[in-house]
């Protein structure tokens, strides 16, 4: 297998920083696209991907799965794409393609197991991790590749790769739309996603916040309401009043509490990831045959059709910018909380 070498950021120890380090890519094979990467997202899943907080990372580690750029080049058999389109790739570059649930557009939930675009064992590279975004260029199969929208904001269209396409796919699941009252729980990266999707849906939304410094931001992303989830007031006056509610929310935290608001038949889903296990009481599930329920990241099929709703809809995420240099005090601010919504890297900055 040919490669190339290439510049790219990452770490080569959970407890090292992220500097500058080159890797190689698999020149294209006949149904590759070569895509020269012009913003990359940054997902809390990086940061726990580098400092091996899931456990399991393959180092070297170069993170970042909400990459947006332009085609560089294309294999011989490549049909989907041409030179400078523009592109984006998620957070798996491959799955088996044989399951019944890649059979079914589900590839995320694929039996033997997806190809993370990073920290996964790349097939083609026997040996090496799959290597993400925070590097110059990526080399990925034309199937997994997805159409990015002329009319949007490249950078701010990034993060729909993840952070979008998370929380588009439950709400899309359970029905979300016209006549139902959907609670958004949380107002971070996926919460503020959440909100603005919903709302474009149709749904009459709710965003529930611990923090009253957030109401006028909620109101702006688009919420009908507002409410303060530490005012045991405000939270009852919700019994027994949504639909669905989406859980955005990554730290721990009482579900129970939630579950209270749902209707009959209503669902909760968990879209944020706690380190530690939620205890749920029987009751707030028997009483009212609610679900408690989770959901991960969209097939490929669902991720594009994600990205042409936002299109439709003109939604992309609040981002604020910065250079690759800054990427370690970037994962600082995110455990603090500290940005709203989603970092976004400029790549032209590793370029420099």
């Amino acid at each position: 297998m040919e490669v190339t070498n290439i510049k790219a950021y990452g770490t080569r120890a959970a407890e090292a920083p992220l500097n500058q380090l080159d890797i190689n890519r698999r020149k294209p094979t006949p149904h590759d696209i070569e895509i020269d990467i012009l913003y990359c997202g940054v997902c809390h899943s990086d940061l726990h991907t580098a400092r091996n907080e899931w456990h399991g990372t393959l180092y070297p580690c170069v993170p970042g799965h909400e990459i947006v750029g332009k085609v560089k080049s294309v294999g011989d058999h490549v049909t989907r794409f041409k030179l400078g389109d523009l592109v984006g790739v998620g957070c798996m570059v491959d799955s088996c393609r044989e399951c019944q649930y890649c059979q079914e557009g589900l590839e995320q939930y694929c039996e033997p197991g997806n190809t993370g675009t990073y920290s996964s064992p790349d097939k083609h590279l026997p040996g090496n991790p799959t290597f993400g975004g925070y590097s110059e260029s990526i080399v990925v199969d034309e199937n997994y590749v997805l159409r990015v929208p002329e009319n949007l904001d490249l950078a701010a269209t990034a993060p729909l790769l993840c952070a979008g396409i998370t929380t588009y796919s439950p709400l899309r699941h359970w029905n979300v739309g016209p006549g139902k009252k959907v609670g958004i729980v949380g107002i971070g990266g996926l919460g503020h996603m959440g909100i603005k999707l919903a709302k474009a849906m149709g749904a009459h939304v709710v965003a529930f916040t611990t923090s009253q410094s957030k109401f006028e931001e909620a109101k702006r992303l688009g919420a009908d309401e507002v409410v303060l989830s530490k005012d045991p007031e405000q939270m009852a006056a919700y019994r027994g009043k949504l639909h669905f509610m989406l859980d955005a929310v990554s730290a721990e935290h009482d579900v129970n509490a939630y579950l209270a608001l749902l209707r009959v038949d209503g669902s909760l889903a968990l879209v944020g990831a706690p380190e530690h296990p939620l205890p749920i009481a029987a009751f707030s599930v028997i009483m009212g045959r609610k679900s408690f329920a989770g959901s991960a990241i969209g097939g490929i099929a669902e991720t594009q059709e994600m990205l042409d709703f936002c299109s439709k809809h003109n939604i992309t995420s609040d981002i604020e910018l910065i250079n690759i240099q800054q990427i370690n005090e970037a994962y600082e601010r995110l455990l603090k909380g500290d940005v709203k919504y989603r970092f976004v890297i400029d790549m032209a900055s590793l370029k420099g």
